[in-house]
């Protein structure tokens, strides 16, 4: 048997144990056990980070530190929070030091908004053209604030409630609305003409 078939023979045998089990297999040095989490939560992880930096290759490294991080950090996981919530409060915060060092580096291009000096607005129709609704959107969430974005990503497209994406973030609920709100309108305006 190779060790590709052994490997898939152990994912099967792992494949009704719940998070918790795994990790503790995971702290024990179990291998499989910890593949096993890494591919139940590498897409929640993936949209997460490509939500907040794009898809890039900074955005694929993140995403591939945000399991380092939580395997040099499986002996202080405690369970207090679900995994797929800890996963994504790793994933912000790489995201968001990502997003800070772009800036140091100066490689952090905002274009400007549709309304913005020196944007012809001749091009709003060929940019409709260009660009499905789906691009048009993502191009628009790249232009907000990390600390807006952040809210955006968790609550609008990954379907976490207020409660926990305040729990994730580690801030008020109510500065939680607040961004929400705030990136809601910075969002529509950014995307008005594809409302128009």
């Amino acid at each position: 048997m190779s060790n590709n078939q052994k490997h898939e023979n152990l994912s099967i045998n792992y494949s009704g144990i719940e998070d918790q089990e795994l990790v503790e297999k995971a702290k024990g040095g179990d291998k499989v056990a910890f593949s096993m989490l890494v591919r139940k939560y590498e897409q929640t992880v993936a949209a997460v980070v490509i939500g907040m930096l794009g898809d890039s290759a900074d955005a694929e490294d993140v995403g591939q530190n945000v399991f380092i991080r939580f395997y040099k950090a499986l002996g202080d996981y405690r369970g207090e929070a679900a995994l797929g919530t800890y996963l994504t409060r790793i994933a912000i915060n790489l995201s968001l030091n990502e997003l800070k060092r772009r800036q140091r580096m100066n490689l952090f291009f905002f274009r400007p908004a549709a309304d913005s000096p020196g944007l012809d607005l001749k091009d709003e129709q060929n940019r409709q053209d260009e660009y499905d609704t789906k691009q048009a959107v993502h191009h628009a969430l790249q232009q907000l604030e990390p600390k807006f974005r952040s809210v955006v990503v968790l609550r609008m497209l990954q379907g976490y409630s207020t409660k926990e994406t305040a729990e994730i973030l580690k801030l008020p609920l109510g500065t939680v609305l607040s961004r929400l709100s705030r990136a809601q309108d910075k969002l529509k305006e950014l995307l008005k003409y594809l409302i128009e």
